[in-house]
């Protein structure tokens, strides 16, 4: 069945339909829970949450652009809106540090290890940082999708970055002390 056919399928709440369009894209969708939850139990949870969203709003994709694009729109605005709700994104007021550079040599850090670090940021945080330097968001555009303000996204994104280096500082020298 073509993809057009089974999301309009979908649209009518037909189970085999959801079926193979939970199947088609689990693991493109689950990764972006991954990314944005504090670990895999949350993810789960937000995974779940996700789908039902958007099986709830599937009727309303137009076939205009990419259906992979509308549905990782719609998992990812799922999952922000818990944050938004739970209001982990505290309005920050201070002076916004300079930019944060870490020189890395790539045989001391692994992706995996990268990635372990930036999950142990602070959600408000981690949030900001994923948006923008893993998805490639604006800052203008991370206002609007969190609700907050564009000064406290660069100032979250600034304070992540200064974390993430503190503790990439630290490991580079436990590893020069071995």
């Amino acid at each position: 069945m073509s993809l057009n056919k089974l999301i309009k399928e979908c649209a009518k709440n037909d189970r085999r339909a959801q079926k193979e369009i939970y199947h088609l894209f689990a693991g493109k969708l689950f990764s972006i829970c991954l990314k944005y939850s504090k670990n895999k139990q949350e993810a789960q949870d937000n995974f779940q949450d996700g789908f039902i969203v958007i099986f709830d709003k599937i009727g309303q994709f137009k076939f205009k652009g990419s259906f992979e694009g509308w549905i990782k729109r719609v998992m990812l605005n799922s999952v922000l809106q818990k944050y938004r709700s739970r209001r982990v994104l505290n309005i920050v007021t201070e002076e916004i540090p300079d930019e944060v550079i870490v020189d890395i040599d790539d045989d001391d850090i692994s992706l995996d290890f990268l990635l372990s670090l930036i999950g142990e940021l602070p959600e408000r945080y981690r949030l900001v940082f994923n948006l923008y330097v893993l998805d490639g968001y604006s800052h203008k555009e991370i206002s609007k999708m969190l609700e907050i303000a564009e000064g406290t996204s660069k100032s979250n994104l600034a304070r992540a970055r200064a974390i993430l280096k503190q503790k990439i500082e630290s490991h580079q020298e436990q590893q020069e002390s071995i």
